[in-house]
């Protein structure tokens, strides 16, 4: 039964909007949370940073991912345009602690598992259920939203806050004009999921793998998953993947052809189901929190996939998020100023992960030569790479390495 009134309503029950909704309720406000698409549903994006271990700690979740049938993902590794295989990036090298082994997970079962535990502990929960509108009362203070339900009768229910985790529709974004895109990341992505595609032996099976193609116009992930299937997708500009001669299937198979790391791990395998695509999903946002609102996961901004933040990024902001909001629920302060506290520290860090994307599509840049002229820093990148990057202190040790990076690309360019 859906009530009339909350204290807060949470739009999107993917990662970020489950962990706002788990925290919110558990510290005993009245919330709803809302989805959409009927559960369980289709998402891209399976690869989790270690550091996902901390939010899903908090809301009780780490016994269930270590007895689930998700695969273990211990390391990250970087495939060369030429197919050299970089060393991996162990996690438990840099840090012994359990929380340095994260998971590949089927988006529909995690979240699933998330929404779940939201109901656990205390939210209401619905899903096939739309949000039409965010209401805004004279003072453009967020006041409730108009939900179109599963039967196709409208319903407005009101609240003292709304978190909008609506992801890349960003409703309060685009309704408010706050929407900013990334000029030089307009790219796009073709994927599909492959039945037995070889996987490296030992605890480099489940690694997240990134492979570039011979010109490094594009490049491959390859994320193992249960059951012997494997997502591998393919990135690359916008106009290089999809504005060119030929449909999807084409595209997609040319590029693996000139892809010399993915080529060898495609032997024998075959593809399950259709393609997919995505395209120019890279965006910020200029104002992330307002009277009675706040923004998280890719309603607050997504840079890219390359890394595989997007996960820890909307469970971080989801998470944040709930903090400032029961503090202001029980302060009665629900201004932008408290509802929106942590927006600046999430992006300095985040901030970070977007150096490191725009050093990777410098195609002169590579990651392997900047090691082997910078070892003092592989500390630093395996920290980006695990997600340790909020936390004080945090900058100071990232200040050191990103004029390095700035450097190795002039250097790289210049050449």
């Amino acid at each position: 039964m859906m009530r009339d009134a909350y204290d807060v309503v949470v739009i999107g029950a993917g990662p970020a909007g489950c962990t706002s909704a788990s925290l919110i309720a558990q510290a005993g406000f009245s919330t709803l949370l809302v989805e959409r698409d009927k559960f369980p549903r289709f998402h891209v994006g399976e690869s989790l940073m270690p550091e996902c271990y901390w939010p899903l700690e908090r809301m009780g979740l780490v016994e269930r991912m270590k007895h689930s049938k998700f695969v273990k993902k211990r390391s990250v590794q970087f495939v060369t345009n030429n197919g050299k295989e970089s060393d991996p990036f162990y996690f438990v090298e840099h840090d012994p602690r359990e929380c340095s082994t994260t998971w590949q997970v089927e988006r529909a079962d995690f979240d699933k598992l998330l929404f779940d535990r939201a109901g656990e502990l205390g939210a209401d929960c619905v899903d096939a259920t739309r949000v039409q509108d965010v209401l805004l009362d004279d003072s453009e203070t967020a006041c409730g939203v108009r939900l179109k339900l599963a039967d196709g009768s409208m319903r407005e229910v009101r609240s003292r806050v709304v978190v909008d985790g609506s992801g890349q529709q960003s409703l309060l974004a685009n309704k408010l004009g706050l929407r900013q895109e990334i000029s030089h990341l307009k790219k796009a992505a073709i994927w599909g999921y492959w039945k037995n595609a070889i996987r490296d032996e030992g605890d480099n099976g489940g690694a997240t793998i990134i492979l570039h193609t011979i010109q490094k116009d594009s490049w491959f992930w390859f994320i193992p998953l249960s059951d012997g299937i494997t997502s591998i997708g393919c990135v690359g500009d916008n106009d290089y993947l999809l504005k060119r001669d030929g449909d999807v299937e084409q595209i997609y198979a040319q590029e693996i052809d000139i892809c010399p790391g993915l080529l060898p791990r495609m032997t024998g395998a075959q593809r399950v189901g259709k393609l997919h695509v995505a395209k120019e999903y890279s965006y910020w946002t200029k104002q992330h929190a307002g009277q009675g609102w706040v923004l998280i996961g890719d309603a607050f901004g997504f840079i890219d996939p390359i890394y595989s933040s997007g996960v820890y990024f909307a469970m971080v902001s989801g998470e944040k998020a709930a903090d400032a909001v029961v503090e202001g629920l029980r302060t009665d302060n629900l201004s932008a100023q408290q509802l929106g506290k942590w927006c600046t520290e999430f992006k300095n860090g985040a901030g970070w992960i977007r150096k490191l994307v725009d050093a990777f599509y410098t195609k002169e840049f590579s990651f392997g030569g900047f090691m082997r002229s910078n070892p003092a820093f592989k500390g630093n990148l395996t920290d980006l790479l695990i997600g340790r990057i909020f936390y004080d202190g945090a900058g100071d040790i990232f200040n050191e390495m990103g004029p390095a990076i700035d450097k190795a690309k002039e250097q790289a360019i210049n050449i």
